[in-house]
C-alpha cells in the first residue's frame, strides 16, 4: 500500500469506484467520478500514476459489465469488435502521448465537446430512443468505416487522458450510425474494456500503476458495474439516454468548474 494512505482515504476511493462502476455501466463516463476522486485521496502521485491506476480499476468494471450486456443485449459483434480492434489500436497510441500531458491542457477542449454533445442530444429528444441505423444493409462497408474511426479518434482520447470515454462512445454510437441507446451502450462498453487494456499494455511495464488502490477500487467497480449494466438493460434505452443527460450535466458542471478556476488561477 501507499506509504501513509489512511484507512479513510481508502474507503473513499472505494466508494468513488463503486459508484464508477455503476455509471459506466449505464451511460459510460466512470472516469470523471473515479479520476477525479484518485486526485483528492492521492495528491502525492505524479498523473501518469493517477491515470494508470484509474485505468485498473477501470478495465475490471468494463469487463463485468460487458459480458453482462453480451448476455442480455446480444449487441451485433460485426460491429463491435471491429470497433474494439480501432478502439485498441486508437489507445495505444493515445497511451504513448499521455506522459507528455496535463489534465489541465485537455479542461477546454473536453468543456466545448461535452457541451456540443449535450446540446446536439436535447435539440433531438428522439434520439437513441429506437434504433434507425445509418447506411445499414445497403452500405455495410460505410457503417464499419464510420465504426473503425469512432473506435480510433474515441480509443486515442481515451489512452491519453480518459473520462467521460464511455460517453463518448455511446453519443458517436448513438448519433453517426443511428444505434438506440441500450444498443449503442452495449457496444460501447466492449470497446471500452478494449481501450483500458490497451492502455495498461503500456502503463504496467512503466511501473507506473498503484496496484493496491488500484485493485481495491477495481472490485469496487466490479460491483457497480454489474448492478448498473443490469438497471440498465430492465429499464431500456429511454432510462440511458435520460441518466446519459443528467451525467452529462455533471460533467459539464465539474470540467467547467475546474476550466474557470484554471483560468483565474
Amino acid at each position: 500500500m501507499i506509504e501513509g494512505l489512511e484507512p479513510g482515504v481508502l474507503l473513499f476511493l472505494a466508494l468513488a469506484g463503486l459508484a464508477a462502476g455503476f455509471v459506466d455501466a449505464v451511460v459510460g463516463g466512470g472516469g470523471l467520478i473515479q479520476l477525479p476522486a484518485l486526485l483528492v485521496g492521492l495528491p502525492g502521485a505524479s498523473p501518469v500514476q493517477l491515470l494508470a491506476t484509474n485505468k485498473l480499476g477501470s478495465v475490471m468494471g468494463t469487463v463485468t459489465s460487458s459480458v453482462t450486456y453480451l448476455r442480455r443485449v446480444r449487441p451485433d459483434l460485426r460491429t463491435a469488435l471491429p470497433l474494439a480492434g480501432a478502439a485498441f489500436a486508437g489507445s495505444l497510441g493515445g497511451a504513448g502521448v499521455a506522459f507528455l500531458f496535463t489534465r489541465e491542457l485537455f479542461n477546454p477542449v473536453i468543456l466545448v465537446v461535452l457541451l456540443g454533445v449535450g446540446a446536439y442530444t436535447l435539440a433531438r429528444p428522439t434520439m437513441g430512443r429506437m434504433a434507425a441505423l445509418r447506411f445499414g444493409h445497403r452500405h455495410p462497408r460505410r457503417h464499419l468505416a464510420t465504426a473503425v474511426l469512432i473506435g480510433l479518434v474515441v480509443g486515442a482520447y481515451d489512452g491519453a487522458l480518459g473520462p467521460g470515454t464511455g460517453s463518448f462512445f455511446v453519443f458517436a454510437l448513438v448519433s453517426a450510425l443511428g444505434y438506440g441507446f441500450l444498443e449503442a451502450s452495449a457496444k460501447a462498453k466492449v470497446a471500452n474494456v478494449a481501450t483500458n487494456l490497451a492502455a495498461l499494455v503500456v502503463f504496467v511495464p512503466q511501473g507506473v500503476v498503484l496496484w493496491e488502490v488500484g485493485l481495491v477500487m477495481g472490485a469496487c467497480n466490479v460491483l457497480g458495474a454489474y448492478l448498473g449494466a443490469r438497471v440498465a438493460v430492465s429499464r431500456g434505452s429511454g432510462f440511458v439516454r435520460v441518466f446519459f443527460v443528467v451525467v452529462l450535466s455533471a460533467f459539464i458542471v465539474k470540467i467547467g468548474y475546474d476550466t474557470v478556476r484554471q483560468l483565474l488561477g
